[in-house]
């Protein structure tokens, strides 16, 4: 008698490749956004928040997420928090969107590279949770590589910056939600909609909506909705069958992939400050993923019955 065939994908792969996929979407996003050359930014940023709510729409409800959608609309509590990590995302795509629409992908990249060095000293400080000797060292490396960044690329550090923090806070804020990522988004692109709806109608009024008016930049904008969304839900997906260990060390491909844009396809210059800096920052994280490593493959202490 012959074994049963065992599955084709097993839930470990089959969570990397949409872990994978996440990343990958998320790191070729500088190409998307060049795409939108000569329109107004803030334009894009508005067009992204109002077609990433058209798409999470229907996606909360494909997933199951009603429920626990309409229950956030009946909590103040959790709306007043909420509407925290939306003005921190509101911040974070808009210094990204310009940031790549000026031609400083690199320092954009930058930012993804530092913001897991700070959510370990965001963890400390807000969640008290414990920083090993290894991981402070790699925080105190960054640290130096950002400060000699300041030395020789002052007027691009703010971007960096900006987007470590704001990024920083609004997965501080969102770890103080009890809400999943679906929903959570869902509330935030609405709470978020009726600025971006009005910004939007405030450039109709005065003929400089480039929406309904060309019909390239038209189907673009209508894109960044599932540009925004898709990389959300399959890392989503990947977070419920790979270990979070794992999906950590993923999170490194795309700012990876968003300096190889800048390097490769864009040309941006790359000086001494900034190779220096990117080099300790590398060194920091090789610090920061053979800690997580160590402590994945430490045996967790189990639960004694009272």
């Amino acid at each position: 008698m012959r074994d049963a065939p065992a599955p084709a994908t097993s839930p470990l792969k089959g969570g990397l490749t949409l872990g994978l996929s996440a990343y990958l979407l998320w790191g070729l996003l500088p190409i998307f956004f060049k795409q939108f050359g000569g329109i107004n930014p803030f334009e894009v940023i508005a067009q992204r928040i109002l077609w990433s709510l058209v798409v999470m729409v229907p996606v909360v409800l494909l997933s199951g997420s009603g429920v626990e959608f309409a229950r956030i609309l009946r909590s103040p509590r959790l709306i007043g928090v909420l509407a925290a990590s939306s003005v921190a995302i509101a911040i974070n795509w808009s210094t990204y969107v310009v940031a790549v629409m000026h031609g400083h992908v690199l320092a954009a990249s930058l930012g993804y590279f530092l913001s897991p060095l700070l959510n370990v000293v965001l963890g400390r400080l807000v969640f008290s949770e414990a920083v090993s000797r290894q991981q402070w060292a790699a925080v105190g490396i960054a640290a130096l590589g950002t400060g000699m960044l300041a030395l020789g690329a002052l007027d691009t550090l703010w971007i960096s910056l900006v987007l470590t923090i704001s990024w920083g806070l609004y997965a501080t804020i969102r770890k103080l939600a009890p809400v999943g990522a679906i929903s959570g988004l869902a509330i935030e692109t609405l709470l978020l909609a009726p600025v971006a709806l009005g910004y939007a109608m405030w450039l109709s009024a005065h003929d400089a909506l480039v929406f309904g008016n060309d019909m390239r930049f038209t189907a673009l904008f209508m894109l960044t909705g599932i540009v925004t969304s898709l990389p959300l839900v399959l890392f989503t997906a990947a977070a419920r069958k790979i270990p979070l260990s794992l999906l950590g060390l993923l999170q490194y491909i795309a700012p990876s992939l968003q300096f190889l844009c800048g390097v490769l396809i864009y040309a941006e210059p790359l000086n001494y400050s900034q190779l220096a800096c990117f080099g300790l920052i590398w060194v920091a994280l090789v610090l920061f993923t053979g800690d997580a490593l160590k402590r994945a493959r430490q045996p967790q202490p189990t639960e004694r019955s009272a």
